[in-house]
């Protein structure tokens, strides 16, 4: 906890001169900024959509469609015979399309657990330069768990294979090469393995950004399960790993001691231990198209 209150801290009292990476659209609106004297807003805190398992405070502009693909291989400790965990993967295909510039909405479906992911983003507060000192946003994702039911003494009904997670992104780009996000989230169970397992899980996310160059930055992520709040056998998830922007794509290589994707599994569900070999070597893969004309302005 003193770690999360002096991330806190830095977000509330660093100030700095913040530069993005902009590219011709963000340095229009930019200007079209500063002619009509509003706050100047801070762009590319993080380069996607997601840091690494998680969502960052980014979200694709109305009118974008942003189409990812999620890779999880198996573990490394698996040895050469199945090639390090390369012979088995799990994958997430899913689509995020921007309502707004504030409103964004996304369905996804995992073959692992083979669910069916829904979400929607909302940005409160953008960053400003001189302005703002935070970005802020608010995430709901339901999900549903389609393998088939195996518990006979438990009637089969949909309710009792939902889940559901709400998250509050906070976020601050502290100069042009480094950002930092937290993340207080919520998953709920409906239908738990024991009577004595909490419906509600309680974990706080911290992601970071350093930007190596124009092209590639480092990314790290771990979310910590309140211990009071964390179901059995269950282990906090770190992720470490690179992104490298290659002009319409986003290619984001990585390692997690997590093999599921959305907030139920890789929040709540982790169970592998990086110490013992647990590692899943994985990479999302994000292309954006434009659907309309609003959607070539800048995105939040």
């Amino acid at each position: 906890m003193k770690i999360i209150f002096s991330v806190l801290l830095i977000f509330v009292f660093t100030k700095s001169t913040f530069s993005q990476d902009v590219d011709s659209t963000d340095l229009m609106f930019l200007l079209d900024s500063e002619k009509s004297n509003k706050p100047i807003p801070v762009i590319a805190t993080f380069k996607t959509t997601r840091i690494i398992n998680g969502h960052s405070i980014e979200q694709v502009a109305g009118g974008i469609l942003d189409v990812k693909i999620s890779h999880r291989f198996g573990r490394l400790n698996e040895g050469a015979y199945n090639l390090f965990g390369l012979d088995n993967a799990y994958i997430r295909i899913g689509m995020d399309y921007g309502i707004t510039n504030w409103l964004m909405v996304g369905l996804g479906r995992s073959s692992y657990e083979k669910m069916y992911d829904g979400f929607f983003k909302i940005k409160l507060q953008r960053q400003e330069e001189n302005g703002n000192l935070l970005s802020v946003g608010i995430l709901s994702s339901i999900m549903v768990n389609t393998l088939k039911w195996t518990d006979a003494n438990r009637p089969n009904n949909n309710s009792n294979r939902l889940y559901y997670a709400f998250q509050l992104l906070v976020a601050n780009k502290l100069s042009e090469n480094l950002s930092l996000q937290i993340t207080p989230s919520l998953v709920h169970y409906n239908l738990v393995a024991k009577e004595e397992d909490p419906n509600d899980v309680i974990a706080i996310g911290v992601g970071a950004r350093q930007k190596i160059t124009k092209w590639v930055s480092f990314n790290l992520e771990y979310y910590f399960q309140i211990p009071k709040f964390k179901l059995p056998n269950t282990e906090n998830v770190l992720s470490a790993g690179f992104d490298i922007e290659t002009g319409g794509h986003v290619f984001q290589l990585f390692c997690s001691n997590s093999t599921g994707i959305p907030e139920k599994n890789f929040i709540s569900g982790t169970t592998g231990k990086w110490y013992k070999g647990d590692v899943y070597f994985g990479f999302n893969i994000a292309r954006v198209f434009t659907l309309t004309q609003e959607g070539r302005e800048t995105t939040w």
